[in-house]
């Protein structure tokens, strides 16, 4: 399965920076990605916090790991956490 990597950086109710990939089939719309994004925010405690496509930006294209795959086949997207 071909994958879309789209790098986040959302700034944090405390004032840091929050890094992670949102990670989803390749051809899903960016809406659908910024609404995964969301998503996982609410799930961090960080729901309210600006998320748009200058925060969430498209990277690369790459294959899906049996792990990323097995996620996406159960919630649709997979995310990567990067920095807290």
């Amino acid at each position: 399965m071909k994958i879309a990597v789209y790098d986040t950086h959302v700034l944090k109710k405390n004032g840091g920076t929050m890094r992670f990939d949102v990670i989803v089939p390749q051809g899903e719309s960016h809406e659908r990605v910024l609404g995964f994004g969301r998503e996982h925010l609410k799930t961090v405690g960080q729901e309210g916090q600006t998320l748009t496509t200058k925060e969430c930006e498209f990277c690369h294209v790459e294959s899906a790991s049996s792990e990323i795959e097995r996620a996406i086949s159960q919630h649709g997207y997979y995310v990567k956490e990067l920095i807290h």
